[in-house]
C-alpha cells in the first residue's frame, strides 16, 4: 500500500499490521463464539467483511496514501468497525491497527482526530457494553494512540533525512561527475595548447629559419650553379613541411580560435561578457596580419584574463579592447573605467585565489619574448597592455 519506499525493513512493517489486524479479528470472533452470545453470527458476518475489505485495500494498487481511493476505504475500514463495536466489546483492540492506517492514508491535520475520534469510541463501547469504566479500557487506548502518533512522526522524520541525504548522495555524485568532465575538458584543451606552442616553438620555428637560410644561400650562389636546384628544392621542402606543420598548430587552437581570426574571437568574448551596467567594445587599429597560433592564444587568454576581472571586480561601466597591428609588434590593450586598485599591492582577489591572472598573463607575454604592463589606481580604472614582437615574416610581410 505504500508506494513511496520498497525497503525490507517497511514491508516488514506491513506484514506486521496485516498479521496485528488479523489478529485482532480473530480474535473477536473467537471470543463471540466461545461466550455464544446472541449476536454471535452478525459479529462473524461483521469481521468476515471487514477482513475482506481490508484485504481488497491490501491488494489493490489505486489505494494509495493521499488518494481520494485510499481515504475510501479507510473510511470503509471505519464503518464496519463501528458496526462491530456495537455487537462486541472486543472490537475496540482493533484501535490499534487503525490508528496506524489512519495516521498513513491521511493528511496529519485529518489524521490527528480521527485518531482521537476513534479512541472515543473504543473507550464509549467497553463502557456501553460493561456498564462501567475501567482504568485499563480508559488509559489503553490512549496510550495505544499516543504510541501510534509518536511512532508515524519518528518514522517519517526518518525516512525525510534518509531522502535528504539520498538526494545529496545523487548531487555529490553528480556534481563529481561534472567536475570530472570539466578537468578533462580543461586538461585536453591545455594540452592541445601546450603541443601547439611545442610545434610552433621548435619544428615551425626550425623549418622557418631553415626557409629563410636556403632562401639567402639561394640568393648568394650564381644563377647557373650546380647546387643552386638542390638548395631551391631543400627551401621548397622546407616551406611545405613548415605549411604542414601550421596546419598542424591551427587544428590545435583553443575552440573561440577555430571558426574564424583572432579578431572575431575577441569580439565574441565582448559580444558574450556580461555585468550589471558593463558595456565591453571591441577595435582593431593597424592593418592585420596572420599572427602564429601561440601568438593568437596568448592575446586571446590575456583578453580573456583582464575582461573576467573588470566584470567580476572592477565594478565598472566601460571596458574597451583594442588590438593593435603595428611594423614589428602586435599590442592588446584592456581598459576599463572601474574602482582601480594600487599596482605595488596585489589586489585583495589575487591574494585570495589567484583570480586575477597577472602572473599568467607575464609568464605568457616572457615565453614569446613580449612585455605585459598594468596601470591603475584607486577609483582611476585600469589599464591592461600586452606587446608581443611580430616574428621576423610576419614583419617582413606587414612591412
Amino acid at each position: 500500500m505504500d508506494s513511496r519506499s520498497h525497503t525490507h525493513v517497511t514491508a516488514a512493517l506491513r506484514l506486521c499490521l496485516h498479521a496485528l489486524l488479523a489478529g485482532l479479528l480473530a480474535l473477536v470472533v473467537v471470543r463471540a463464539v466461545g461466550e455464544s452470545a446472541p449476536d454471535t453470527a452478525a459479529v462473524v458476518a461483521v469481521t468476515l467483511l471487514t477482513a475482506a475489505l481490508y484485504a481488497a485495500g491490501a491488494l489493490t494498487s489505486s489505494v494509495q496514501p493521499g488518494s481520494p481511493a485510499g481515504a475510501r476505504w479507510l473510511g470503509g475500514l471505519w464503518i464496519l468497525w463501528a458496526a462491530l463495536l456495537v455487537l462486541s466489546p472486543d472490537a475496540m483492540w482493533v484501535a490499534f491497527p487503525l490508528y496506524f492506517l489512519q495516521l498513513h492514508f491521511l493528511p496529519m491535520r485529518w489524521a490527528l482526530p480521527a485518531v482521537v475520534v476513534t479512541a472515543a469510541a473504543a473507550i464509549t463501547s467497553f463502557a456501553v457494553h460493561r456498564q462501567e469504566i475501567e482504568p485499563g479500557a480508559f488509559i489503553g487506548p490512549l496510550i495505544g494512540a499516543a504510541v501510534a502518533v509518536a511512532t508515524v512522526l519518528g518514522y517519517d522524520a526518518l525516512y525525510r533525512e534518509s531522502e535528504r541525504r539520498r538526494e545529496l548522495i545523487v548531487e555529490l555524485v553528480a556534481t563529481r561527475a561534472d567536475l570530472a568532465e570539466a578537468e578533462r575538458t580543461a586538461g585536453t584543451l591545455a594540452e592541445r595548447e601546450r603541443l601547439a606552442r611545442e610545434i610552433h616553438d621548435t619544428l615551425a620555428q626550425g623549418l622557418s629559419s631553415i626557409q629563410l637560410l636556403l632562401r639567402a644561400a639561394e640568393r648568394s650562389l650564381p644563377e647557373d650553379a650546380p647546387a643552386g636546384a638542390h638548395v631551391r628544392a631543400a627551401r621548397e621542402a622546407a616551406q611545405a613541411n613548415l605549411a604542414e606543420a601550421r596546419s598542424f598548430v591551427r587544428a590545435l587552437t583553443p575552440p573561440d580560435l577555430e571558426h574564424g581570426s583572432l579578431a572575431a574571437a575577441l569580439e565574441r568574448l565582448c559580444a558574450r561578457t556580461t555585468a550589471p551596467d558593463l558595456t565591453v567594445r571591441f577595435a582593431v587599429s593597424g592593418t592585420p596580419v596572420e599572427l602564429p597560433t601561440p601568438y593568437e592564444v596568448a592575446l586571446l587568454r590575456t583578453a580573456q584574463s583582464a575582461l573576467a576581472n573588470t566584470a567580476r571586480h572592477a565594478r565598472a561601466g566601460r571596458a574597451e579592447i583594442t588590438l593593435s597591428f603595428m611594423d614589428t609588434s602586435v599590442a592588446l590593450d584592456v581598459v576599463d573605467d572601474g574602482q582601480g586598485f594600487d599596482p605595488s599591492e596585489a589586489p585583495v582577489h589575487e591574494r585570495g585565489d589567484g583570480g586575477f591572472g597577472l602572473p599568467a598573463m607575464r609568464a605568457r607575454a616572457g615565453e614569446l619574448g613580449g612585455a605585459l604592463s598594468v596601470e591603475s589606481a584607486p577609483d582611476q580604472g585600469t589599464a591592461v597592455a600586452l606587446t608581443l614582437p611580430l616574428p621576423v615574416a610576419e614583419a617582413e610581410r606587414a612591412a
